[in-house]
């Protein structure tokens, strides 16, 4: 079993024993994600990034990550295998020769 795999059946576990799983659709999933992510970004408002609270960024980190395993897992999809695609396609977009050292977007190389 894969750690990824882990970490998602220990969330649907937790999920399933309080009957969540009613609320879990693909939607409110995104949703959920979005709200996490952005308390995330929340927690370096005003700040510089050494001044973000450790403790906080580990634990918004989390949601946003399970979240994302379990929109994962409602849509059938295989985490290992989309970030790898996702990869590939960002090697042809961004080739090293052309980005490395800057930030400009693929269509500006």
């Amino acid at each position: 079993m894969t750690d990824i795999q882990e970490m998602t059946d220990a969330l649907i576990e937790f999920r399933d024993q309080r009957d969540w799983e009613q609320f879990h659709n693909a939607k409110d999933l995104a949703l959920a994600l979005n709200i996490e992510a952005a308390e995330l970004l929340e927690l370096y408002l005003w700040k510089s990034p050494e001044q973000a609270n450790p403790e906080k960024l580990r634990e918004e980190l989390a949601d946003v990550i399970g979240y994302a395993l379990l929109l994962a897992e409602k849509l059938g999809l295989d985490v290992k295998e989309i970030v790898m695609e996702k990869i590939r396609k960002n090697g042809i977009k961004y080739p090293v020769d052309k980005s490395k050292g800057n930030a400009r977007k693929y269509n500006e190389l």
